[in-house]
């Protein structure tokens, strides 16, 4: 598994913005996709898949709930996946994920796994 860190996350207000980076130091993300995961507070609740950035050049994919607020980018020169998303609202809050599988796209992210700490995500005023 690809070792990633997640950071970029803090307490912000209702409708601000937040970019979260996923990175992977002194490892290449090319080719690779990347996936971005919340996990809501409560702990019954499980991980749910917000986005993801193809490694095969196929479409992105955002969840609904961040349609059209998220947008998801590389740097491949800093091996580092962004999520940017803007007009933030409560049930944002969670902590944020990322995961890296291979050579592939994101039509399923069930077999993403993840290996960092996630970095903390709270919306509220």
């Amino acid at each position: 598994q690809v070792q990633l860190v997640e950071s970029g996350g803090g307490s912000v207000q209702p409708g601000e913005s937040l970019t979260l980076s996923c990175a992977a130091p002194g490892f290449s993300l090319d080719y690779y996709a990347v996936g971005w995961f919340r996990q809501a507070q409560a702990p019954e609740t499980g991980r749910d898949g917000i986005s993801c950035i193809s490694g095969i050049n196929s479409p992105s994919y955002y969840a609904e709930s961040v349609k059209g607020r998220a947008t998801i980018f590389r740097d491949n020169s800093k091996n580092t996946v962004y999520l940017q998303i803007n007009s933030l609202k409560p049930e944002d809050t969670g902590v944020y994920f990322c995961a890296a599988e291979w050579g592939t796209g994101c039509t399923d992210l069930s077999g993403f796994a993840t290996t960092g700490q996630g970095t903390q995500v709270t919306v509220s005023s």
